[in-house]
């Protein structure tokens, strides 16, 4: 009986659902996680009779047809790339991008990752760094005596050096933006990777056309709505039900199948 088969595909699609959503909600602290959403296609169809087919001689044609479904994939799973809540920190090396940019991080592998997680550190040369350690791009190093560390909109970090009496200024952080964010690969970390879907990272700085701006002392936290991922795990274990009660049924209906005599 095709309603087994087809059914087990409706369970499969939202246990996978279920994972979606459980991380999802597993990263709702996560600085700059963007959530994602489980998207499904129907399965192929099996055509018993064809919409427009001829009935008779005079050239009547079939209105509606007949056709079955064999069931439910998992097509996708998209990434909301819409902006988190920005929340203080008061660190001076954290920062918040509020726009369309990501930072541009340098891997040990040669290959360039980009992120929203503007957590930052010095490593033991001063250089600006991620928390795992990996160069922001371009490199900027901060002496070990300077004082008043500033970052502006437009991503130019300034220091007090020394004796100095006005602020030095040590580099500016760059960004990048993509035709279509959703096309990056996550490679964990808080890490995207550039794919052929998203297209070539376009370089440049804050505040230039597309790129958005930084807030110095805030991070981005995740877009993750703790009320949406509920009602939507409500709905993906109702769906879950459903189906396991369509395999139930169809199970009665080979057993009462079975009994005749």
């Amino acid at each position: 009986m095709k309603a087994l088969y087809i059914a087990s595909t409706g369970m499969a699609a939202q246990e996978r659902n279920v994972e979606v959503i459980s991380n999802n909600i597993a990263n709702m602290r996560t600085t700059g996680y963007k959530r994602q959403r489980a998207e499904f296609q129907d399965l192929l169809y099996q055509s018993y009779r064809r919409a427009g087919s001829a009935t008779s001689d005079a050239g009547t044609q079939v209105p509606v047809g007949i056709e079955i479904g064999s069931g439910v994939k998992l097509a996708a799973t998209a990434r909301i790339m819409t902006q988190g809540n920005v929340v203080p920190t008061e660190k001076d090396l954290d920062i918040a991008i509020r726009g369309e940019g990501f930072l541009t991080v340098a891997l040990p592998d040669g290959r360039t990752a980009y992120t929203r997680d503007g957590t930052l550190e010095r490593d033991a040369t001063g250089l600006l760094v991620n928390v795992d350690g990996f160069q922001i791009e371009p490199g900027i190093i901060i002496p070990e005596d300077a004082t008043a560390i500033s970052i502006s909109r437009d991503g130019i970090v300034e220091a007090y050096v020394g004796d100095e009496t006005l602020p030095v200024q040590l580099g500016q952080i760059q960004l990048a933006r993509f035709v279509n964010k959703g096309g990056l690969e996550s490679i964990g970390d808080n890490l995207f990777v550039e794919t052929g879907a998203s297209g070539q990272a376009q370089i440049g700085f804050p505040g230039g056309e597309g790129m958005g701006s930084l807030i110095q002392g805030y991070l981005e936290n995740a877009n993750v709505n703790a009320v949406t991922e509920m009602a939507d795990l409500i709905a993906a274990q109702r769906a879950y039900e459903m189906n396991a009660r369509v395999i139930s049924g169809a199970d009665q209906m080979l057993q009462a199948t079975a009994q005749l005599r």
